[in-house]
């Protein structure tokens, strides 16, 4: 289970440092996800970002893409846990740039204020989770910690139960969800059928063994 970790200071590093950094980093990748340093000193390099979310998502169809207003072309479904996705970044890109560009990536027409990105890492054998805050920077992050997954990973989740924001919630897409959870709910009410009425003939079997011997 994950740990909740109190949010490191930044630490600023130089231009040197930087340039240092990328050539030690680049020097460690094994995926060819290396970093670029450009003249202007803003760098550019590769995340990789964990879904971890509870809730259904609204996609939007290729017609009503590029907006978050909801329309019919829409579907809400679950994402599968644990799916992974790359994006390319500069080192100027906020936390919430970085969750606007994922949902847009995948035409996620869901509100970005929904979600919030952790940063996850590995510590004596405990793993440690910290939520980002809006303005800090991933590359930046990803730098300082180098390429091992082990050592950092960022993972994108809903916000904590007492922090969702109702209101970025669409009336079409709060009744996605409620067909979603109807539907589950007579899955589940259909099984525990089926399994009552499979305990209910194996009773009823042995009930008649008992009353008629042999």
């Amino acid at each position: 289970k994950d740990v909740q970790k109190e949010r490191e200071p930044h630490v600023y590093l130089s231009k040197e440092e930087v340039k240092e950094k990328i050539q030690s980093y680049n020097s460690s990748v094994t995926d060819k996800l290396k970093m670029t340093l450009n003249a202007n000193g803003i760098y550019t390099g590769f995340i990789k970002v964990q879904m971890e979310l509870c809730r259904p998502i609204t996609v939007q169809s290729c017609q009503s893409q590029g907006t978050y207003a909801p329309s019919n072309q829409e579907t809400a479904f679950y994402l599968p846990d644990g799916c992974v996705n790359t994006l390319h970044i500069s080192s100027t890109n906020t936390v919430r740039e970085v969750i606007e560009a994922l949902l847009k990536k995948f035409f996620v027409a869901d509100n970005p204020a929904k979600f919030a990105l952790y940063k996850r890492c590995h510590k004596e054998d405990q793993v440690y989770t910290c939520k980002l805050s809006d303005r800090e920077h991933p590359l930046y992050l990803r730098l300082v910690a180098g390429p091992k997954t082990e050592m950092l990973s960022f993972v994108l989740r809903e916000h904590e139960t007492g922090e969702v924001m109702w209101e970025a919630f669409s009336i079409p897409e709060l009744q996605n969800f409620l067909r979603i959870l109807d539907k589950e709910e007579n899955d589940q009410l259909q099984i525990l059928k089926n399994r009552y009425a499979a305990y209910r003939g194996k009773l009823e079997e042995a009930l008649r063994g008992v009353l008629n011997p042999g």
